[in-house]
């Protein structure tokens, strides 16, 4: 199948950008890795697409403080290959040899995977995760969203018309933060049955505040609160699963899918939860 017919043109700044995506038959695109399948399967049909992919407003990787900012534009090779993400943002480092394969690791950014918004992305979950702010920008300016409030629901996110994901604000990641990351698929490179991510504070071997973020058995990239709160004060590894068991199933709903019933994948997210946070006493003894 082709895509449909539509209009095409380059900006040549990010104002001209803000400029052309006024028009709400406009759609940005940068790496394209997700829209371009949509365009190809007849999902989605723009009239026009705006490529930003040349703008250097959006690109960069700096930190001030204890804040990480990294442009929207940033390439997931990019954060897998930067120093500086790999020292203050480890969840990234660990999370991105995951999403799909090489080449799309070559050509997907990280603003076009927040801005998608795919329950089954691990970006996304990282930026709940990691506590990160989205820097929207557009004609009218700039504002700042935290992750967790971006993300409204399936595909679904806090852009309004005309705005573009200029770069992300992560926390820097402090000493005696353990994280964790890691998936359940078919196969390597598919889209997660179930996905975790995982930042906590560790008191020795004791879990002293964790922030656990599912994908691919949820609607949208959320703090599991329920298991979260009830993790704080326990100790890994953990020899079974009965501390979270429970409050799993407060946090998580997900439907059947085909070949594979909601309570299996409920069974999935428990053996991976487990999994996971049995890691974060190995990091945080080494």
């Amino acid at each position: 199948m082709k895509a449909r017919n539509f209009r095409y043109v380059r900006p040549a700044s990010l104002q001209d950008a803000y400029r052309i995506l006024a028009d709400a038959d406009a759609v940005p695109v940068a790496g394209g890795q997700s829209l371009l399948a949509g365009l190809n399967m007849r999902l989605s049909s723009p009239k026009l697409l705006v490529d930003i992919g040349g703008l250097k407003e959006l690109t960069g990787q700096s930190v001030s403080g204890n804040v990480v900012r990294l442009g929207a534009l940033t390439r997931h090779r990019e954060v897998l290959g930067s120093a500086l993400v790999r020292k203050h943002l480890p969840l990234l480092t660990q999370a991105v040899p995951y999403i799909g394969h090489i080449a799309i690791r070559n050509r997907g950014t990280l603003g076009g995977s927040l801005a998608y918004a795919d329950p089954a992305a691990e970006l996304p979950a990282c930026a709940v995760a990691l506590d990160a702010t989205l820097v929207l920008g557009s004609a009218s300016g700039e504002r700042e969203v935290k992750a967790e409030d971006f993300f409204k629901g399936l595909f679904e996110t806090d852009l309004k018309t005309g705005e573009l994901i200029v770069a992300v604000k992560f926390p820097a990641t402090p000493p005696g933060t353990s994280v964790g990351f890691a998936e359940l698929s078919r196969r390597r490179g598919d889209f997660a049955i179930v996905g975790l991510a995982v930042v906590a504070a560790m008191q020795g071997d004791r879990i002293a505040d964790a922030r656990l973020v599912y994908l691919g058995c949820v609607e949208r990239a959320k703090v599991a609160r329920s298991v979260s709160a009830g993790l704080a004060g326990h100790a890994a590894p953990f020899a079974d699963s009965s501390a979270f068991e429970e409050t799993i199933r407060q946090d998580l709903s997900p439907d059947d899918m085909p070949g594979l019933r909601a309570d299996t994948r409920i069974h999935m997210a428990t053996v991976l939860t487990r999994r996971v946070l049995n890691t974060l006493s190995e990091k945080a003894a080494a």
